[in-house]
C-alpha cells in the first residue's frame, strides 16, 4: 500500500518560473493515492492559471485571503486542519522570509500559521538568492522549527545560471512526502487497538451501544503501521475499512472484546482503548423478540467487564494507553481513570460537543500521563493520530 494513501496534502505554490513544476507534482500525489488541494499565492497565478490546477486536483483553487464565498465553504483555518500536509513547492526566497517572519498577508502564509499539520517546503530560486546568508538564515531557522526541506537541486537554471537553488524535480518532490508518513518510530512493535463501540443485545433484533464511529480508532490503527508497527486491530461495528497490512479482528459484545484483547496481551508491548465499550449489558438475553407492552420496559443491567483493567493486569509490561470520553470535569475524570486502571497514559476528549468527538472528523484532546498534561489543539483525526503515535512513541522509549 503506498504511504500517502487517503492522506489529506494542501499543495501551496508560490510565484517562480518552477509554478509549472507543481501540476506534475499533483499528478504524482493523486497516482500515491493523496488528497490534493491547492492554494496559489497571487504571483503563483501569473506563472501558471488556477484553472489548470483545478482541472489537475479536482477541486477549486484557493487564492484570495478575504473570499466570502471561499470562506463560506472551506475557509482557511478550515483548511489549515483538514490537511495531513502543508508542501509548499515551488517555495519563493520571499515566501520562506515570510514563513520565518511569521507573516499572514496571503491565504498560503495563514494556512501556514493555522495548520497543525507537517510542514514541507521545496525551495525554487536563483542560486546567488539561495547562498545569500539571509536565505541560509532563514533556511536554519525554518529547519529549527521542524519544517522539511525538500531539495533544492544543483543544475542549470531559468536565468542561464549553475548552482544551487532548482526545484527537486516532481519524483523527488513526492518520494519526499512519502517518507515524511513512514516515521518508523514503532519499528519492530506489536500495537493492539480497539476501536468502535460494542453492542449488547437485549433480544435476537435490539441491543445497547452508543454513538462510537470508530474513526480515531482506525485513523490510531493506520498511523502506527506507518510508524513500522504490526498492528492488531479489534473493532466493534462499524462501517469504516480497514486499513491494508493491519490484523483485523472483528468482535460484537464487550465480552468478545475482553476475550480477544487478553488473547493478545501477554505477546504485545503496546495496548491502545479506544473502543466506546458499552458500561453494561443486559442480565439475560431474551431468546425471542420483546412483544411491546404498555407505555415503558424494564430491563435488568450488570456491569461489563473492564477490558483495559483486564488487560493492564494480565501483562504489567505492557503499555497501555486508555481513553477518556467525557462530557464535563474532563481532566479531572480522565486522571481518576488513569490511577484507578493503573494505565500509562490517558486521552481525554470532551465528547459534549459537536464539533468533534464521536462521528466527527476531527478531535480536540489532551494526553495525561502520571507527569504531565499536554493539549492537542483541534486537527483532523488522522493526524491527531499521528501526533498521538508519534508522542507515545517517545514515552515509550524514554
Amino acid at each position: 500500500m503506498s504511504s500517502l494513501s487517503n492522506k489529506r496534502i494542501i499543495l501551496g505554490v508560490t510565484g517562480g518560473i518552477a509554478a509549472y513544476k507543481s501540476a506534475e507534482i499533483i499528478r504524482r500525489l493523486q497516482d500515491q493515492g493523496a488528497e490534493v488541494r491547492v492554494v496559489m499565492t497571487p504571483a503563483a497565478s501569473e506563472f501558471i492559471r488556477p484553472l489548470t490546477m483545478q482541472a489537475l486536483s479536482g477541486y477549486p483553487v484557493h487564492t484570495n485571503l478575504l473570499d466570502s464565498e471561499a470562506e463560506a465553504g472551506m475557509g482557511h483555518i478550515e483548511l489549515a486542519r483538514w490537511a495531513d500536509l502543508l508542501l509548499i513547492a515551488p517555495a519563493s526566497a520571499d515566501f520562506i522570509a515570510n514563513m520565518v517572519h511569521g507573516r499572514a498577508d496571503s491565504l498560503l502564509s495563514a494556512v501556514h500559521l493555522a495548520t497543525p499539520a507537517k510542514v514541507a517546503v521545496a525551495p525554487a530560486m536563483n542560486q546567488a538568492m539561495w547562498n545569500h546568508p539571509a536565505s541560509l538564515a532563514n533556511i536554519a531557522v525554518l529547519r529549527e522549527r521542524g519544517v522539511t526541506l525538500i531539495g533544492p537541486e544543483d543544475g542549470l537554471q531559468a536565468c542561464g545560471d549553475i548552482g544551487p537553488g532548482r526545484m527537486e524535480q516532481p519524483d523527488g518532490v513526492v518520494s519526499s512526502v512519502s517518507r515524511l508518513f513512514n516515521t518508523g518510530s514503532l519499528a519492530g512493535k506489536k500495537v493492539v487497538i480497539t476501536a468502535g463501540p460494542t453492542r449488547e443485545a437485549l433480544d435476537p433484533v435490539r441491543y445497547i451501544s452508543n454513538h462510537s464511529s470508530g474513526k480515531m480508532g482506525y485513523a490510531l490503527a493506520a498511523a502506527a503501521l506507518e510508524a513500522g508497527a504490526e498492528v492488531f486491530l479489534i473493532s466493534g461495528p462499524v462501517t469504516l475499512d480497514a486499513p491494508p497490512r493491519c490484523h483485523l479482528i472483528p468482535v460484537i459484545s464487550a465480552q468478545d472484546m475482553l476475550t480477544a484483547s487478553l488473547n493478545l496481551a501477554l505477546d504485545v508491548d503496546i495496548f491502545i482503548a479506544a473502543a466506546a465499550v458499552a458500561d453494561y449489558r443486559a442480565s439475560a438475553v431474551s431468546a425471542q423478540k420483546i412483544k411491546t407492552q404498555g407505555n415503558s420496559m424494564t430491563i435488568d443491567l450488570e456491569k461489563n467487564p473492564d477490558i483495559v483493567s483486564a488487560v493492564a493486569t494480565a501483562n504489567e509490561a505492557l503499555f497501555v494507553l486508555g481513553f477518556a470520553a467525557e462530557t464535563e470535569k474532563v481532566e479531572a475524570y480522565a486522571r481518576d481513570k488513569l490511577e484507578r486502571k493503573k494505565l500509562s497514559a490517558i486521552i481525554a476528549n470532551d465528547v459534549s460537543r459537536a464539533d468533534i468527538g464521536f462521528s466527527s472528523d476531527d478531535n480536540e484532546i489532551s494526553w495525561i500521563d502520571r507527569t504531565s498534561s499536554i493539549a492537542f489543539s483541534k486537527r483532523s483525526k488522522a493526524q491527531l493520530a499521528r501526533d498521538i503515535i508519534e508522542h507515545m512513541a517517545q514515552s515509550y522509549f524514554h
